[in-house]
């Protein structure tokens, strides 16, 4: 069946866990028809302000170096917008003109292009690892070496380049800060682990680390590794250094073949596009039905909590009938009869527009008939 881009993420529910560049990321997910939840696990706090930042900017500017080095792409490029709002910018574009640059993955490359610069070598696992070992193995004694931290440090290199003789100066852009609003993102794990989130999208290792952390542990984390395992939730992650923290404690994210915002975005659309509980042909239309909300043929379906939840119960197995008590149970609130299901049932019908969309089982209860499709 051919899918209309924008129904492919209809009444998905999406937690955002970035603060950076949420608001591009929510509004490409948002214009495919997701319902976008943001719950930031950590804070990024800019430092161009600090007298630090513009001490280091000096000094690289007074003693250039003969290599930098770029760990983060929003590093980059704030350490240059910085360097211009202290009318430093075209100083410190000219010393980095003149050195070698190596980058920690495309993201930085992209940055440094971006400044109308060239990256000499890029390290395309995205780790300091490689990048250590590639500098090390041509030699770095005697080397003036400038290192643009990412949020949580340099991760060893600088000491392992000092070791092997070389001089190193430590350029400090942003770092990152405990979440804004903890107790959201507590909320938002513990719903993810309740089943109210079709997916969850990481954009970097520190923020990823830290929503597990927010998880707790014990019975908690286990809830919520199981909801993913299960395939009831689904995880997605920028690029495999972003994965590690979901993959060591049993979370296997989807993972984009390329580290940009943009493949992420289409590997979330494609993902449910591609899924086998996506839309359900029926003889009033194509439904997709979701945590947030039912769709059918690209239109939001106007229900009631009571008609979404019997709607979405049967949804879960179409062809399959689900008994009256089953349905039941699926109704909000407490003061509900039996009889409350079959009221719910005809409203339902009623909005579908054709009673043969759901059937009547005798003595067994109800089922959602799909349209089977010509061989």
């Amino acid at each position: 069946m051919t899918h209309s881009l924008e129904q492919h993420l209809a009444g998905c529910v999406i937690l955002v866990t970035a603060e950076r560049r949420s608001t591009e990321l929510a509004s490409a997910l948002e214009r495919r028809g997701a319902v976008i939840r943001h719950a930031p696990s950590l804070s990024m706090l800019p430092l161009d302000d600090d007298v630090a930042l513009a001490a280091a900017t000096r000094s690289v500017i007074d003693d250039p170096p003969d290599i930098v080095v770029a760990t983060t792409g929003i590093g980059f490029r704030s350490w240059i917008d910085s360097a211009e709002s202290l009318g430093l910018g075209d100083e410190l574009l000219a010393v980095l003109g003149r050195a070698r640059i190596v980058a920690r993955g495309p993201k930085a490359r992209g940055a440094i292009q971006a400044a109308g610069l060239n990256a000499d070598w890029v390290a395309e696992s995205e780790t300091s690892t490689e990048l250590a070992e590639f500098l090390l193995a041509e030699g770095v004694d005697g080397r003036n070496i400038a290192i643009q931290y990412h949020g949580s440090g340099a991760d060893g290199i600088d000491e392992l380049f000092r070791a092997a003789g070389a001089r190193v100066q430590t350029v400090i852009v942003y770092r990152w800060g405990p979440p804004r609003d903890p107790a959201l993102v507590v909320e938002w794990a513990a719903r993810t682990a309740a089943g109210e989130v079709d997916a969850v999208v990481f954009t970097s290792a520190p923020a990823a680390a830290a929503w597990i952390d927010a998880t707790g542990d014990g019975a908690a984390r286990e809830q919520l590794v199981d909801m993913f395992s299960s395939g009831a939730v689904t995880a997605f992650a920028v690029g495999p250094i972003t994965a590690a923290p979901l993959r060591a404690v049993g979370i296997d994210p989807v993972v984009p073949s390329r580290g940009r915002l943009g493949a992420l975005v289409r590997e979330v659309i494609s993902h449910f596009a591609d899924r086998a509980d996506g839309p359900i042909t029926t003889v009033v239309g194509s439904l997709v039905v979701r945590n947030a909300r039912a769709v059918l043929d690209g239109e939001p379906l106007p229900l009631s909590p009571s008609s979404f939840a019997v709607l979405r119960a049967l949804a879960r197995r179409p062809g399959v009938v689900v008994s009256r008590d089953a349905l039941l149970a699926e109704l909000p609130g407490e003061a509900v009869t039996p009889h409350a299901v079959d009221v719910t049932i005809g409203r339902l019908r009623e909005t579908l527009g054709d009673p043969a969309v759901i059937r009547t089982v005798v003595r067994r209860g109800y089922r959602l008939d799909p349209l089977e499709e010509p061989a």
